[in-house]
């Protein structure tokens, strides 16, 4: 299926990333504190339940009266398309390389869901596409902002640990794994801090 496809292109690019590392042992560090402090402070777990909050608060049924499609629609597509690791991690990528081949793909699985989404809950769907631009735009610019103070093999290191965050992205997708994406995220801020005290260190 069409799914199929794009999650097998997804794992494809996040292994061309992947191998952009210049220290495949300080990616696989950063990647396991990460993994230690995103179960610790609980991140995936924290994304679904701000999803939950603000359907409840902006879209939730009031008594008494039929449900909005229209802010349904919107507020359901809006926290599909914005809540997740890919957009984080792309939104980055975009920001600090330059590249959008991640923010790419992802709008191709967005297109999809999209239309399944309009096809049930109507026209608020489509209107799910600014609140998005906002969100992955102020990603890039604040990661476009950080790039004069980071080094190229800090970047290279990001891209390396991003590409492995999207392998588990694409596998998800495929339906190999249920990896808990989002809690690996704060190895991708652990970089440039772990790459600052190796530099550093009086060896």
């Amino acid at each position: 299926t069409m799914q199929d496809g794009l999650g097998l292109l997804i794992a494809a690019i996040g292994m061309q990333y992947a191998f952009k590392a210049d220290s495949i042992a300080l990616v696989g560090v950063c990647l396991a504190l990460g993994a230690v402090c995103g179960e610790w402070q609980r991140w995936e777990g924290r994304l679904e339940n701000l999803g939950v909050r603000l359907e409840r608060a902006i879209g939730g049924k009031q008594e008494g009266e039929g449900e909005n499609l229209f802010v349904k629609g919107f507020v359901s597509a809006t926290l599909l398309f914005c809540v997740g690791a890919m957009a984080i991690v792309g939104s980055l990528q975009d920001g600090l390389t330059h590249n959008y081949e991640i923010l790419l793909v992802k709008s191709m699985l967005d297109g999809i869901f999209a239309m399944l989404f309009a096809a049930s809950m109507g026209v608020g769907v489509l209107f799910s596409a600014f609140p998005r631009f906002l969100y992955q735009g102020s990603i890039s610019l604040a990661a476009g902002f950080l790039k004069p103070w980071l080094t190229d093999a800090m970047l290279n290191n990001i891209t390396a640990l991003g590409g492995v965050l999207i392998i588990g992205i694409g596998f998800n997708a495929l339906g190999i794994t249920r990896i808990k994406v989002a809690n690996l995220l704060p190895g991708l801020f652990l970089i440039p801090v772990a790459m600052v005290i190796v530099n550093n260190w009086p060896w």
